[in-house]
């Protein structure tokens, strides 16, 4: 489930034009409004300060900026606002800027009415403001063109979903499920160095932190989940494979609730059965129906790309925890599986519900959403681990291809993925290279539509060294 994503609006005015012409200020209300409903139809709340003059009034709208916990302040320059009455406020605080350089009127040619002047003069406070700004070491960003006749709100838009996913990845709380499997390396990052360079915090529990919850998991709980399922997906299994999912799956749901987490992971070999504080079955359906409600996921320990998952899906939806598993090199197709988690929301068609063979350990055999990846344009983003505990976006803007037909693999999670873009020179080999080379990992994120402009956004609002595009 999206989760939605909201901004501070910062009208700036000059003090002046109320003493000498207090009622002019009126005047630019309609523009304001179009501004606002066109940012609220895309799914973005906005929160109003009123126009602000002077230095008292930047610092308290900035303090309810804070108090409202926005992603993003959009600044708009009504008129000339002088900067030293803004500056200090804006960099004091640790929202991000967007400056919407923006006026009402779209033609300002020889033939103008003078009084216009009034109107549309807003810029060279912007530019007062940016350099003011720039000279402090504060970060910013500009959009600049007509408030209708220009792609200047889809534009504050793309940059408002990316901070909102920023601040979404630097305050997650995940949780861990077992150790970190052993041996893998990509993505193993010391918890302190995720909280201090990233602002994610885990949580590491082993399945013992499940027991006494599947205890409290009622038989009425489970056939009104078991109801939800056969509705949801087309269940293949037995009825008792099934309830022994959905149990330790609710128990998971209710852990989850009770800490609060945005994100988690678990270690497969975690799961026994017939162990003492341990759950006899891994709950890699409920993994997936979390996904779908905006949960990030990855597995085998992973909370670094289970926070990407989860701040992806909570602001673009239709996300999933991913691998890229084998090459098709006569087909110039990469093959994307993992062993149970998908989200179901991104299926190509109904999933099948199918046990899995389980010969990893003592637990018995789970059940998993078998399905293909829809068609359609994505972005595979990774986030990697770097030199000197930094980290940095990979990012791939890929085709989905049609799911298959052969029975064979239809007891399976797959998709066939395509690089798509302008890097790519019909060649998977080349994409191999390019991803490998800037240390992308083998966990990923899967989040449909073309979105590099705004991966590009996102690095830079979360702190990361960059976003290399490798497609």
């Amino acid at each position: 489930m999206q989760s939605t994503p909201k901004i501070g609006l910062l009208p700036l005015y000059l003090s002046l034009y109320d003493q000498t012409s207090p009622e002019r200020r009126r005047g630019f209300d309609p523009m304001m409004a179009t501004i606002v409903q066109s940012l609220e139809d895309a799914g973005i709340q906005v929160v109003q300060s009123g126009i602000c003059c002077v230095r008292s009034e930047f610092e308290a709208a900035v303090r309810l900026f804070e108090r409202e916990e926005v992603a993003l302040i959009v600044t708009l320059h009504l008129a000339y606002s002088p900067s030293l009455e803004s500056a200090d406020a804006l960099v004091a605080t640790k929202i991000p800027i967007l400056m919407l350089d923006t006026t009402m009127d779209y033609s300002f040619g020889p033939d103008v009415d003078r009084e216009r002047i009034f109107y549309d003069h807003g810029i060279h406070g912007v530019q007062d403001l940016a350099s003011v700004l720039r000279r402090r070491s504060r970060d910013f960003k500009v959009v600049a063109g007509h408030v209708t006749e220009s792609d200047v709100l889809e534009r504050t838009k793309t940059i408002a979903l990316a901070a909102h996913a920023a601040r979404r990845l630097r305050n997650t709380r995940a949780l861990r499920i077992g150790a970190p499997f052993g041996g893998m390396g990509d993505f193993a990052v010391e918890d302190e160095v995720m909280a201090e360079a990233l602002g994610i915090t885990v949580d590491q529990v082993t399945t013992e932190a499940l027991v006494a919850r599947m205890a409290d998991v009622s038989d009425a709980a489970i056939e009104e989940e078991r109801a939800r399922d056969l509705a949801r997906f087309d269940v293949e299994a037995d009825e008792a494979t099934h309830r022994r999912s959905l149990r330790v799956g609710l128990a998971l749901r209710r852990l989850l609730d009770e800490g609060g987490y945005a994100a988690f992971s678990m270690n497969f070999l975690a799961f026994e059965s017939g162990k003492a504080g341990s759950v006899d079955t891994v709950p890699f359906l409920e993994a997936s129906k979390a996904m779908a409600r905006g949960i990030g996921y990855a597995g085998e320990g992973d909370v670094l790309t289970a926070a990407l998952v989860g701040a992806l899906s909570a602001t673009y939806g239709k996300t999933s925890f991913t691998e890229i598993f084998c090459p098709d090199w006569h087909g110039d197709s990469l093959f994307l599986s993992h062993m149970g988690e998908i989200n179901p929301d991104i299926a190509a068609a109904k999933p099948r519900l199918v046990e899995l063979d389980f010969p990893y350990t003592s637990a018995l055999n789970p059940l998993i959403p078998a399905c293909g990846f829809g068609p359609g344009p994505a972005t595979l983003v990774n986030l990697a681990p770097g030199p000197s505990e930094g980290f940095g976006l990979v990012v791939a803007e890929v085709d989905m291809l049609a799911d298959t037909a052969n029975p064979a693999m239809h007891q399976s999670i797959r998709g066939w993925m395509r690089p798509h873009g302008r890097f790519f020179t019909n060649s998977i080999a080349t994409f191999l290279e390019r991803y490998s080379l800037c240390g992308g990992t083998h966990h990923s994120a899967l989040v449909y539509g073309h979105r590099t402009k705004e991966m590009e956004h996102f690095a830079e609002f979360a702190g990361l060294a960059g976003a290399n595009t490798v497609s």
